[in-house]
């Protein structure tokens, strides 16, 4: 009896392993590999997205429109400042995949005690200055006076309470380059429930306002981060973090400074155009800034699956890449390709569909409805195109390569979409007419524009192949059989 209860025992143990514990995804089936990784990513995704949905959609509703309002405006400076934490991400789980995928145990685990530590120090700079500089970028923009007040509090709380999301997003991203896309999806539906509670409760029940929203969602983040590093401390069959691994080591903090530099960089880029935009934004009205706040909330719903293949192409490329495997990196970029798209399609079909409830759900002002519908209407096409991006731009990511991701971002942002955006607002004013008084529509025409060149120009980088030669693993054999095993 005994025996079999033992067996049992480890055959459960087996199962659970295999369940959360990290994924080689060095063999088996590249799409088999992709879907099972993608789909807990996916759900996580979508779940993250609610944080900030769900606070739109309690303050639009017990609030109004100039809460809503006060929300979207607070999103680009938000962004701008998180940029540490962008590059850490992804320096950290390109650098956690490869040496996954190359077994270098002691490499991997200096690379998560610095990243560790790089979270902590990143996160007090952010404390610190972000409350100093938030209400300031609020009045430069020319934010609505009725909204400053409100905005100003709401990314100040956010700030403060920043070290949650902070540990949450950049080790959930070592974990992913390990292979394990469960645990922090648990984590996170914990967090999100979590989330939903308190902000009912706070900005519902106790009337606090965007600020209540705020302190819900940094209580929420603070417990879905502080789980995701208890998991990562007691990954012991993989590697082991010691007190020496937290010291960083010059040479692993410059590879994760290199890899990750060009993402921030092209965050920041990416969000002081935002915020370029935003100014154009603000200009129209309240009733234009709530409607985009609105848009852009369902946007990043639409954007889940794109940004989700992404990131799973990332860590196969950068598992296989360690392995020296690039003829299973070439097989899995197409077999993401078709499955991005087809996700996304259909998604472009339920927008078609259901856009104007979407929007409805949020705020019953027939005005910001008809504009979001509309608005929603421009972009879908927009997102077969992001899939493309996303999931080349993954690869392109995993195996080293962060710089031509960056360049073609600046291009589509900066040289394609600002000019289009506030050239086509110039076209459309009335006679003598102020920024502001032409059609809105340039703002998503433009965005749409600048994706689908995005697409094009991502093809042509990836065909190029500059991707093949960034490993950071270092070989002295030649390069592997194309004929190993799956």
């Amino acid at each position: 009896m005994a025996d079999k209860s033992k067996g049992k025992l480890s055959v459960i143990a087996g199962k659970l392993s295999a369940l959360f514990g990290s994924q080689d995804m060095t063999v088996g089936s590249p799409s088999a590999n992709l879907v099972k990784f993608s789909v807990p990513l996916l759900i996580g995704n979508l779940a993250q997205q609610l944080y900030s949905t769900v606070d739109s959609i309690v303050v639009g509703n017990y609030v109004g429109d100039s809460a809503l309002a006060a929300i979207g405006a607070s999103g680009p400076i938000l962004n701008l400042l998180l940029v540490l934490f962008m590059g850490i991400s992804v320096g950290a789980s390109i650098m956690t995949s490869q040496y996954y995928g190359a077994r270098e145990t002691e490499k991997l685990s200096e690379t998560v005690g610095t990243t560790i530590t790089a979270t902590l120090i990143s996160s007090v700079f952010i404390m610190v200055v972000g409350p100093l500089v938030a209400p300031w970028m609020i009045n430069l923009l020319d934010t609505p006076l009725t909204v400053r007040a409100m905005a100003s509090d709401y990314l100040v709380i956010l700030f403060v309470g920043i070290i949650g999301s902070a540990y949450y997003n950049i080790i959930s991203g070592v974990l992913r380059g390990l292979g394990d896309s469960i645990m922090p999806l648990l984590f996170l539906l914990v967090a999100c429930g979590l989330n939903i509670g308190l902000d009912i409760w706070f900005v519902a029940g106790l009337q606090m306002g965007v600020a209540g929203a705020a302190w819900a969602t940094i209580l929420s983040q603070a417990i879905s981060g502080a789980l995701c590093l208890l998991k990562l401390c007691t990954m012991r069959d993989l590697f082991t973090v010691r007190l020496r691994h937290l010291w960083p080591k010059k040479a692993l903090l410059g590879q994760l400074v290199r890899l990750g530099l060009p993402s921030g960089l092209t965050q920041a880029i990416f969000s002081l155009a935002m915020l370029i935009v935003q100014g154009l934004t603000n200009s129209f009205g309240e009733a234009v800034l709530a409607a985009n706040t609105v848009v852009m909330r369902v946007d990043g719903f639409a954007m889940m699956p794109n940004f989700t293949f992404g990131t799973a192409m990332s860590t196969f490329a950068g598992q296989n890449i360690g392995a020296n495997r690039v003829d299973r990196v070439e097989k899995g970029t197409k077999d993401g390709l078709k499955l991005g798209v087809i996700v996304s399609v259909v998604l472009v079909a339920l927008i078609l569909l259901f856009g104007r409830h979407l929007v409805h759900a949020f705020t019953s002002t027939p005005e910001v409805i008809e504009l979001g519908q509309r608005m929603l209407f421009t972009l879908s096409i927009g997102y077969v195109a992001m899939a493309v991006t996303q999931i080349l731009s993954g690869v392109m990511r995993g195996a080293g390569d962060t710089m031509t991701p960056m360049w073609i971002s600046i291009i589509t942002t900066v040289v394609i979409r600002m000019p289009i955006a506030y050239g086509m607002e110039w076209l459309t004013r009335p006679a003598n007419g102020e920024m502001g008084s032409g059609a809105p529509d340039c703002l998503f025409v433009s965005l749409m524009i600048s994706w689908v060149l995005g697409a094009v120009i991502t093809a042509v980088a990836y065909r190029m192949g500059r991707w093949k030669k960034r490993s950071i693993v270092n070989r002295e054999e030649e390069p592997a059989s194309q004929t190993q095993p799956e």
